[in-house]
């Protein structure tokens, strides 16, 4: 979740050129290459049927589960996993919360709010909380 996360941010936020527009000829093979690297390209052809565009690739690596990389999925997996040890262990923690609230995040979020709050905002928050899991998982269960 994490690498998807930043190659979105990297792309987005720091490799759009001054003075080009979002959408642009650049942009278009930029967001192509971001969709190589993950191993996408397939399945956004296959899911949206249309010319590479940003929102759409967007939607496809934080919201469509059909993805592994996406987030969305990841969290998925995250709570799979985290349930998976709470029933070893009988009880859930502080992970366990932190994931789940970062999971409702997700399935309460869609791509035009995401885009109208700030795609760059959405992704910094992610990545913050995102590490915090991280540590608290390392903390819960000693890693």
């Amino acid at each position: 979740a994490d690498n998807s996360a930043r190659l979105l941010d990297v792309k987005y936020h720091l490799l759009l050129p001054r003075g080009e527009t979002v959408g642009g000829s650049l942009g278009y093979f930029q967001w192509t290459t971001i969709l190589r690297t993950v191993s996408a390209m397939t399945a956004y052809r296959w899911v949206y049927r249309d010319s590479v565009k940003p929102w759409l690739v967007a939607d496809l690596l934080i919201l469509n589960r059909q993805i592994p990389r996406c987030l969305a999925s990841c969290y998925d997996e995250i709570l799979r996993q985290l349930d998976m040890l709470a029933s070893v262990s009988g009880k859930r923690g502080p992970a366990h919360r932190l994931a789940a609230a970062g999971h409702s995040r997700l399935a309460s979020s869609n791509i035009d709010k995401i885009f109208a709050d700030g795609l760059h905002e959405f992704l910094t928050r992610f990545i913050i909380d995102n590490n915090k899991l991280g540590e608290v998982i390392a903390e819960q269960y000693l890693f």
